[in-house]
Parts: structure tokens; sequence; C-alpha cells
């Protein structure tokens, strides 16, 4: 018994051992801890900065390197810094892989599903499937513009001649919401608000519970059995839960009603489901697929709306720009269009900037790297987990001098025509781009503009919301606000 106490323990020392050695070659970084790697370390300073971001930032500063190499639980993982590195990590090949972890299966049930978060021929099968179908769905320009601009009829009509002390984070959310419901699912769900109002609840709440890196949760699966609720096992189950039960719901709902007449996204995967030959087409990867849909394009386009809106607010001679070319190219007219970008550039110059300032994505990814590799002078393992930190990109003073200042003359040239700056990186590059780019450009230009055309917006007397941003999740999001609406 001794005998075999003795082996046991020595075959842990060697294991505590080995699982403090860095690869040969592999980026600097922080000494790995026995069996945890630096888990507990990011953790602590995801704590004390206030996000994920902020902590791989520190550590990246701390050791003087774009590429930073971490150890976080069993997994290795590289966090890449600046333009140059993160556009190879983009469209190179070797780095479009997807992990197979925990964190990934857990968010779909237990499973590799969904579009954002699969690699390979499901991937490939169901990108190609979305794309298609929404574009012979009509869900081009047209008929994008027109849902978009039904809902924000609705949305003044509501808001009326003015309004004192209002949130316009939920309704903003909301309205992203309906449009992409009256895409995926339809009219008939379009005029539950009930439901609307408890899935943004419930993506919020989902949000918050993670980051890029899984969190302790994806690092040492096993304390789910030990403390299920300090590591948010018990919430993310429970969220998961009622995101399938109601898009679940949603799909019975087409099932019971589905004829030869596709009506929208979900009567077209049904149809899909029914005629094909291979596997991919499930209820299971409905459900994914749509919750990809929603979570990529609902809840970061509100965001990205939220900071454009307090930047303005927050800078006066800003607001008063931005009227004063309403007044001269707009007018009176009932509401702004998509044809009216070209003659609104400083309109799209602040939100070019308040993008690049607020990026809702500090931190992108997650990557896993499909064979050995090098990224600089560094070599990258089979396997290793990539993110990318595009905070850096947007905060770089050898491109933006000024970063810390909201500035968006920095995308109008000397005529005051619009100019685009290759360095923004806002919706990513290469085959993994994000599908959903053309919806948030136009919901984003129609909204802001229709906004401001019909308001002036300030804050409450005494109610100017404090400046510290809340602990990040997947996203960064605003701290809470409200606003006073002057019809103008």
């Amino acid at each position: 018994m001794i005998q075999f106490l003795m082996y046991f323990v020595t075959i842990l020392i060697l294991y505590a051992v080995w699982t403090t050695i860095r690869p040969s070659g592999f980026p600097p970084g922080p000494c790995f801890s026995p069996f945890f790697g630096n888990t507990f370390l990011i953790k602590k300073l995801n704590k004390q900065l206030g996000g994920q971001y902020k902590a791989f930032m520190k550590c990246s500063q701390d050791y003087k390197t774009d590429i930073l190499g971490l150890k976080l639980g069993n997994s290795l993982y590289v966090i890449v810094s600046g333009s140059k590195l993160i556009k190879q990590v983009y469209t190179k090949d070797e780095f479009q892989g997807r992990p197979d972890n925990f964190f990934i299966r857990l968010r779909t049930m237990g499973t590799r599903r969904g579009i954002t978060m699969t690699e390979g021929p499901v991937w490939h099968e169901q990108r190609n499937f979305v794309e298609r179908i929404f574009r012979q769905l009509g869900f081009g320009r047209i008929k994008m513009e027109n849902l978009i601009k039904q809902e924000l009829a609705n949305l003044v009509s509501v808001l009326g001649d003015r309004q004192d002390d209002i949130s316009l984070s939920q309704k903003l959310s909301a309205a992203t919401l309906n449009v992409l419901w009256n895409i995926v699912g339809g009219i008939q769900i379009f005029k539950k608000q009930d439901k609307i109002d408890e899935l943004i609840s419930l993506l919020k709440e989902r949000d918050k519970a993670f980051d890029m890196s899984g969190g302790l949760l994806n690092q040492i699966p096993c304390l789910r059995f030990i403390c299920p609720n300090f590591t948010n096992y018990n919430l993310i189950r429970s969220l998961n839960t009622k995101l399938y039960n109601f898009f679940q719901e949603v799909i019975n709902e087409h099932k019971e009603t589905l004829t030869s007449e596709t009506r929208d996204f979900i009567d077209a995967y049904l149809h899909e489901k029914q005629n094909s030959r291979n596997d991919y087409f499930t209820d299971d990867q409905l459900i994914a697929v749509c919750l990809d849909l929603f979570i990529g394009g609902a809840l970061s386009t509100a965001y990205t709306l939220d900071f454009a809106i307090l930047a303005t607010i927050n800078h006066p001679h800003i607001q008063r720009k931005l009227h004063e070319e309403i007044k001269v190219h707009l007018g009176q007219q009932e509401m702004p269009s998509l044809a009216d970008k070209s003659k609104l550039p400083y309109i799209e110059a602040l939100l070019l900037e308040s993008q690049r300032f607020q990026h809702v994505i500090p931190i992108a990814g997650p990557r896993r790297v499909l064979k050995n590799t090098k990224l600089g002078n560094y070599k990258i393992p089979k396997n290793t987990i990539i993110l990318t930190n595009l905070r850096s990109i947007h905060y770089d003073k050898n491109h933006w001098k000024d970063p810390e200042i909201f500035k968006p003359e920095r995308f109008l040239n000397e005529k005051g025509e619009l100019k685009i700056d290759n360095e923004l990186c806002t919706f990513g590059l290469g085959k993994r781009r994000c599908p959903g780019e053309a919806f948030a450009k136009s919901f984003l230009f129609l909204t802001f503009t229709t906004l401001f055309h019909t308001y002036k917006i300030s804050f409450p007397k005494d109610k100017k919301p404090s400046l510290e941003l809340p602990p990040a999740g997947i996203f960064l999001r605003s701290p809470p606000y409200t606003v006073k609406l002057e019809a103008r």
C-alpha cells in the first residue's frame, strides 16, 4: 500500500511538473502554474481591471509582446495584438478552425452546432445555406430596408414628440430583435412583444455569464460538480434550456402551419430538412443557427447604437454638426433611407468612430490552429486556441495618434468626404467574416439617423451616466443611461 502511494505521489509530481513546461518556441507570457496554468492569474486580473480584454492587454504590456502565450486549464492560448498579426490570423487557412471544448459544447447543449462555433463540412453547409436563403427570400437591400424603416416608424410613434428620462437601450434591443424575428421567424412572431422582451433578457444574461475563453468553467470543467453556482454552470444550463425551449416552440408553430410556400428562414430550413440527404439539417441545428443569428446580430448591433448615442450626447458640438448636416441634406423628409448615406458623410464618420472608440467585441475568437505553424517568430502548436485583441488595433497610437479622443473627423478627408480606414476592424476578415455585416450596417445607419433626424437628445437634468463601463462578458456594454427626447 505504501509502495503504491509513493508511486502515485511520484506520478502526480511528475505530471504537475509536466503541466508547467512551456512548448519550445511558444510565445512569451507568465509562467504556467501546475495543473491550471494561468487560469487564476487571468481571473484575478479580470476582476481587478473589469474585463478579460484588459487582463490580456496588461499581460501583453508586461511581457512586451504582441503575441502572448498563455495556458488556461489544459489548453494553450495565444492572444494576438496588432493589425498585421491579426490580419494573418483572419486570412490564413491554418487559423480557421474552432475549438471543441466544454465551453463550446455547453453553449449548444452538449454538441458543436450552429455556424459560429463549427468548422469543416457542417460549417460550410450551414453558412452557405443561410446566405443563400436570405438572398432567395429577398432580404437584400430593399426588403431589409423596408423592414427596418417599418420598425423605426413604430418606435418613433411610441416615443412621440417628447420623452423625459426614458431608457432607449431596451427599446433599441427590441427594435433590432423585431427586425431579425421578421426575417427568421415571420410576422406571427414579430407581434409577440412579450416574447421579444423575454428573449432580450435571456440573451443579455447569457452574455454576462461567458467570456471568449469560456471562463473558469471551461478551463476546469470538473468544478461544475463542486461549485456549480460559483462557476455559473447552473445559470448557463438554465439559460440554455430556456433559450432552446423558446426556439423549439417557434419551430413547432412553424411545423403546424408549414406548406409548400416559404414564408421565412425557419420555413426554408424545415423544407431543406425534409429534402436533404445529409444529417446536418436537424431541429437542434436549426435552434443553434437561430441562436447564432440573434447573438451575433441583435446584442452587438444594439450595444453599438448605445455607444454611438452616448458619444453624441457627451459631445454637444458633434450633435450640432450632425443636426446641421441633416438639416442641409434631408430637411423635413419623412424618414432617412439608405440612399441618403452618400449625403451624410459626417454621420457615417461618426458611426465608424464610435465603433473604433468602443468596439463591442474587444476580444474576438476563438480560433483553433489546424496544424503546427508559425506566427511572427514563434511556434504555434496544433490545437492552440487563438484570441485576437481588436482593442489593440483601434487604440494603436502609431496609427490613430490620439485614440483616447472621440473624433469623427478621422474618417473624413479635407473635402469633408467619407474616408474609409482599412485599420478599422469591426466585422472581421476572410472566410469567417461576419455574415450579418450588411444588416448591422443598415440598421445602425437608419436607426441612428432616424433618431437624430427626429429628436434633439440629451441627458435628463442631474442624470448624466457614469463613464465607467460595466465588467465585460463576451460583449462590451455601455453603462445604464436614460435620455431626454425633444422633437426637432
